[in-house]
């Protein structure tokens, strides 16, 4: 197989006669699994196609390292390519290196990023990936999300892709933002923190493990460290305790360490790799750490399993994700409105609006079902109308001044004696019973103007809810129909208002009834007329109260003061009580009647008729309106369709890698 003959051509071409090409070095992967290939492309396509935007993760091999702790060099070795180099940050973007094994001598470079495509060579590969970053994340020493591709196609490299991010740095130097460091960290983070990632923390020998910034970030998000691999550079540089640093591992690499020699100077790839294997084997100290964690080779070897057991272990899991996805935004599309393209379509569009509206407001303000609010108690219309009946029933008989056992008698007392006339002792006069029946009604009359305002403003909002509801896909439409929910409910409720105030003006006209329960609950309390007079005017010791059914202990005062119409007081206190009990009740049920007559109307004609004539009207903009689709929906729609198409494509690249795997399964 072709070596890395020209690795170095790029940098070291004056020097390369100078070099030995006598040392034979095998390629850094001998063999490779065929059935691992395609699923390692079709998740570079499936990176290709940015799937991760529909939150999809991939698989990844993720390169972090602090500033300056080699991380290039590790790369450059793995690719046998040269990277650019400088001071500060070199790697300003995310860097995507897909290395191919490749039978062709000559290699094959491209660059890939905003869309475009640069075949290049190793001459010019660090040059041109300064340009394309300078192009993504501008001139000068800032950084960038937008990531860069490097496909690298050559004899002898590892199939491997991997992510190298910039190196972490804390101090900004000049043309740097002050937070760079910030910058760098949520990059970093970003790329990390997904469970599929495999993370190559790359440190350096010359540094204290535990003090590495790297180390902290990996270990925030990888606890136990099972998915993350160390490569030490520098080991030349430091080998005093590098051997009791990589075996006792005070940092959780759960995937192990990989001791490396950086390649020097003038160095060929193919030099340094004979230097490096040298170096392990004979110096004193470095000799002792176990061949199977040392090396180029040994790294590439375990990067290619990694990834290899990482990509068959979540590739069941992407397909899932990508079919689930697919099936969700084509059910979405499909739920979303057609576009109108006629007076005709548009036309029946918005009668199919008016009538689902209407029949969920029969549903819910009719019926009583709430299926299509199932948790929205406030959409539970019918329960919360008794409610508020049964709230305003209660307001009207626990009315302050209609208390039944607050100075008993004393009102009945005062109206009879400016009530008298010439005329028989012992009869009751008509006009003290409607003078009191008038008081009675004035205290309440407000209450009921009150709950029929309470009831339609609370049926407004259902309304309105539901008209917003089924036309949520027609923005254009919403607001001449939320205009006329407000209109037709603000008309009922005013008419509802001016015949309440004329049912309160007819309970002060006259007293009527034909309710014989009045005249039972009348009997039935005078009852007590003639012992309530013997405890209040015969006995001798006159009680402070008096108790009396239907009203409890009531005080008595100096009622025996009024011997003369003490009777007819308590006659006219007991006819009043019992018809008061009718007032209330008449009051209560035809106004919950004429409210559940009101919004029949209201769901049954007059919503429709509201709607249509607000549509057409010249401030409604005619059906036409709904020709015009909105931008948000236009958006939303064309973001849908964007999106099935990616997926449909990942799909397909993921479906035909999977059946050329199984083909070569069952081939064996």
């Amino acid at each position: 197989m072709a070596q890395y003959s020209n690795g170095s051509s790029s940098v070291h071409q004056g020097e390369s006669s100078c070099l030995s090409h006598s040392v034979s070095v095998p390629p850094l992967i001998i063999s490779y699994n065929d059935r691992i290939r395609p699923l390692l492309d079709a998740v570079d396509k499936l990176r290709h196609l940015m799937i991760m935007r529909e939150g999809i993760q991939l698989p990844t091999i993720v390169v972090v390292g602090d500033q300056s702790s080699g991380k290039s060099s590790v790369l450059e070795s793995l690719a046998g390519i040269s990277l650019p180099r400088g001071q500060g940050i070199c790697t300003r973007v995310p860097l995507i290196m897909r290395l191919q094994n490749h039978p062709d001598p000559e290699p094959e470079l491209v660059l890939e990023y905003n869309g475009k495509k640069i075949h290049t060579d190793e001459s010019f590969i660090a040059e041109d990936i300064c340009t394309a970053t300078e192009e993504i994340a501008g001139s000068g020493k800032g950084i960038s999300k937008a990531p860069l591709t490097l496909i690298v196609k050559k004899n002898g490299v590892p199939d491997l892709t991997m992510v190298d991010l910039p190196g972490i740095t804390r101090v900004p130097v000049k043309d740097q933002p002050e937070d760079i460091y910030d910058q760098i960290k949520d990059i970093i983070m970003e790329h990390i923190k997904p469970e599929e990632s495999i993370i190559l923390n790359v440190l350096s020998a010359t540094v204290d493990f535990p003090t590495c910034e790297s180390i902290r970030m990996s270990q925030s998000v990888d606890k136990t460290g099972m998915r993350t691999l160390a490569v030490v550079t520098k080991s030349d540089k430091a080998p005093e305790g590098l051997h009791e640093k990589v075996t006792t591992d005070d940092v959780s690499i759960g995937l192990g360490y990989v001791c490396v020699r950086n390649r020097i100077g003038n160095e060929t790839y193919e030099e340094a790799r004979v230097a490096e294997a040298k170096l392990f084997s004979t110096h004193p100290l470095l000799s002792k750490i176990d061949k199977s964690v040392v090396g180029i080779p040994v790294l590439a070897q375990k990067l290619v399993q990694i990834q290899a057991g990482s990509i068959a272990r979540c590739m069941p899991e992407v397909i899932k994700q990508i079919n689930e996805k697919l099936a969700t935004n084509i059910a979405e599309l499909n739920k979303m409105p057609k576009k109108l393209s006629t007076v005709a379509e548009a036309m029946t569009t918005f009668m199919q609006i008016i009538g689902q509206a209407k029949e969920s407001l029969r549903k819910i303000l009719l019926r009583g079902e709430y299926d299509e609010f199932p948790n929205d108690e406030k959409m539970h219309s019918t329960a919360r109308m008794v409610e508020m009946i049964n709230q305003f029933s209660n307001e009207l008989h626990k009315c302050i001044g209609t208390d039944d056992t607050a100075n008993f008698l004393i009102e009945e007392i005062k109206v009879l004696e400016e009530s008298r006339g010439i005329g028989l002792p012992n009869f009751l006069p008509r006009a003290a019973f409607l003078s009191i029946l008038q008081r009675k009604v004035n205290l309440i009359s407000n209450l009921p103007v009150e709950f029929v305002m309470k009831v339609w403003d609370y049926i407004q909002v259902i309304v309105l809810a539901v008209l917003m509801h089924h036309s949520e896909h027609y923005p254009q439409l919403q607001q001449p129909i939320r205009r006329a929910g407000k209109s037709v409910v603000e008309r009922m409720k005013d008419r509802s208002i001016s015949w309440i105030t004329e049912v309160v003006e007819m309970e002060k006209l006259t007293d009527y009834t034909c309710d014989a329960a009045y005249t039972t609950e009348w009997n039935k309390l005078m009852t007590q007329q003639q012992t309530f007079l013997n405890q209040v005017l015969v006995s001798d010791y006159r009680p402070a109260t008096v108790f009396l059914e239907g009203f409890g202990k009531i005080e008595v005062g100096n009622l025996w003061e009024h011997p003369d119409v003490l009777q007819q007081a308590f006659d006219l206190k007991m006819r009043m009580t019992a018809y008061w009990k009718i007032v209330l009740r008449r009051m209560v049920d035809s106004t919950a009647l004429y409210l559940q007559y009101g919004v029949q109307n209201l769901v049954n004609k007059e919503i429709e008729k509201e709607t249509i004539g607000e549509l057409m009207s010249p401030s409604g903009g005619g059906i036409e309106r709904l020709l015009e689709e909105s931008p948000s929906l236009s958006v939303k729609r064309e973001k849908l369709k964007k999106s099935i198409k990616l997926l449909k494509e990942s799909k397909d690249i993921v479906g035909s890698i999977v059946d050329s795997v199984s083909v070569s399964y069952s081939d064996q």
